[in-house]
């Protein structure tokens, strides 16, 4: 994720990390070449069809429209993705108050909490699809990389940990009431990231955009002249980053720039978890070139 202080004028203008037009760049530079050679053609070979922008304004508008409606889809699943994360970090916290109050015994109450950093590391690396020897600090000394679901068989150790050690039901009922509503944030994390926008959208988005960009050069001839592909670059840079946008948004835990801080916040709770575990604190992440991971 970006993390930067407000800029000036020039710093919006010419910023490049965060955004998205280094990735959208060939293809605007391609419909402008292309826009380029049909007003020499039209100007200096034959006369080309020029066609009225009126259809054009109206096929544009509703292209934003349906853009604008797909973003605000891809938006709203980055933004549950972080408020479950954030209910993991509340819930976290909450366990190791929990296992301060009901595990008399501080080598269990370390076991369950190392178990749940675990828990947490595993869920971030199943989320980005990354190697499971990368996923933890090894806080339990425990190897869960034979496991099918490894996040699932950290909770899991977790909750039979809690229960054999628990002094009486209700303490094992408000440990294994924690432990679920983990389980609850993790399955909804899991079904953002198992459950892509439709590919219809994708592919809808994909031919209407070049479509539009490939067919208005013909209605800016007569009105821009010259000037028609500095224009065609403009609407493709709208339309092209629109599409890029939501498809960065639509996958949150993904490693990209505007992916959420997964990294950040396993630390943020690690922090927290440090005094329940007797150990100092590490430090908290800073972001690396406005990049916060």
């Amino acid at each position: 994720m970006i993390i930067r202080e407000k800029t000036g004028i020039l710093e919006l203008l010419f910023a490049t990390k965060g955004s998205v037009l280094p990735r959208i760049l060939p293809r605007i530079i391609a419909v402008s070449l292309l826009a380029l050679l049909l007003v020499w053609i039209d100007f200096s070979i034959t006369a080309l069809p020029h066609l009225d922008a009126a259809p054009f304004a109206v096929f544009g508008i509703a292209l934003s429209l349906f853009l604008g409606f797909r973003n605000n889809a891809a938006y709203e699943r980055w933004w549950e993705g972080r408020r479950l994360w954030g209910q993991l970090v509340s819930d976290m916290r909450t366990l190791a108050r929990d296992c301060a109050m009901f595990l008399p015994h501080d080598a269990t109450r370390r076991q369950v909490l190392h178990l749940a950093l675990d828990f947490l590391h595993l869920h971030r690396v199943n989320l980005r699809r990354l190697s499971v020897p990368d996923a933890s600090q090894n806080w339990s000394r425990m190897d869960f990389s034979q496991e099918a679901h490894p996040p699932c068989a950290a909770l899991n150790a977790a909750n039979h940990a809690v229960a054999e050690a628990a002094p009486d039901g209700f303490a094992r009922k408000a440990l294994s009431e924690r432990l679920s509503s983990i389980a609850l944030a993790q399955a909804g994390c899991e079904r953002i990231a198992t459950t892509p926008l439709p590919y219809v959208y994708s592919l809808l988005v994909f031919r209407t955009t070049y479509l539009y960009c490939l067919l208005i050069p013909f209605a800016l001839l007569d009105a821009a002249g010259w000037m028609t592909p500095i224009f065609v670059s403009i609407i493709a840079y709208v339309f092209f980053g629109l599409a890029e946008v939501t498809e960065e948004l639509a996958q949150p835990f993904g490693e990209t720039v505007n992916g959420l801080p997964l990294d950040a916040i396993c630390r943020t709770v690690e922090i927290s978890m440090a005094p329940h575990l007797d150990t100092p604190p590490p430090s908290a992440l800073a972001p690396q070139g406005y990049y916060l991971s």
